[in-house]
């Protein structure tokens, strides 16, 4: 992908004006050039490319490039890569029991990727993790319900109950249960913290800018797992114990196969282009 770049003004000028010129007078005018605005989604891809040039599996970026990259995505908006909520990405179709979600692709490498998830009304992105990954996700318009989990880390026994002997399930803590509505600014969660494991409930249609780095990988080990997640009062260990009032806090995540009715497809990404170099 790429953009095609103006690098100067010719109309009414001839050539020997431009002979005339001193290097004194063309080195503002190359500054100029080189100032040119530079478009929202190529700083995304510019900025994305500086804060993950280290990045690898469960590597976090520093801080100060953490507020970087949050900066860029909070003032981005559907214009900026070419959305509009009238597109056919976000409709209803009538008689459809799980509203299609497609997955517009901006950008991948080993350290990082761009992409859009577009939701009907009612799209469901089931409850999923981001192992060794930290993920920015900037919800663009529309209005979204989010709920996230981490891991309970100082469990107080050595392994979680055993439901089944196939089936394990583990103890987390919810980090958000609650509606998002556009414009807002990104939410990022990280390899242990933020709300690494997530589920997102289209409650208008909208769309939602991620950034992963480093993206899922087979290879690295870096699986995309489901869950399900169980009320804390379904199960009980031995040792462990939660005062009533805050067990709402708590769920038993318990891994499941790829979700059979989830339907996202593919679509290629038609707003403005960025250079990759």
């Amino acid at each position: 992908m790429g953009i095609e770049t103006n690098l100067a003004d010719r109309k009414g000028k001839q050539f020997y004006e431009l002979a005339k010129e001193t290097k004194t007078s063309s080195k503002p005018r190359k500054n100029r050039r080189r100032q040119r605005k530079m478009s929202p989604v190529q700083k995304l891809f510019e900025t994305c490319k500086e804060v993950f040039a280290f990045g690898g599996t469960g590597i976090v970026p520093p801080p100060e490039n953490i507020e970087r990259l949050r900066s860029v995505l909070d003032v981005m908006k559907p214009e900026d890569v070419g959305l509009k909520p009238a597109m056919p990405y976000f409709r209803m179709i009538v008689g459809e029991k799980t509203p299609a979600i497609t997955y517009l692709h901006l950008y991948e490498c080993e350290k990082f990727s761009m992409g859009i998830f577009c939701l009907p009304p009612s799209g469901v992105i089931p409850l999923h993790n981001h192992p060794g990954m930290t993920v920015f996700s900037k919800l663009l318009f529309g209005t979204m319900h989010i709920k996230s989990y981490d891991w309970v880390v100082d469990f107080p026994c050595e392994t979680p109950t055993i439901v089944k002997p196939s089936e394990k399930v583990r103890l987390a803590k919810v980090k958000v249960d609650a509606d998002y509505n556009a414009p807002c600014n990104a939410s990022i969660l990280y390899p242990a913290d933020g709300g690494n494991m997530h589920c997102f409930t289209a409650v208008t249609a909208c769309a939602v800018l991620d950034v992963l780095g480093p993206p899922y990988s087979d290879p690295a080990g870096r699986h995309c797992m489901y869950y399900l997640d169980h009320p804390f009062s379904k199960f009980s260990v031995d040792g462990l114990s939660v005062p009533e009032e805050e067990r709402e806090g708590y769920a038993w995540l318990e891994e499941r196969e790829k979700p059979e009715d989830i339907a996202v497809v593919g679509a290629l990404y038609s707003g403005p282009k960025f250079v990759e170099n």
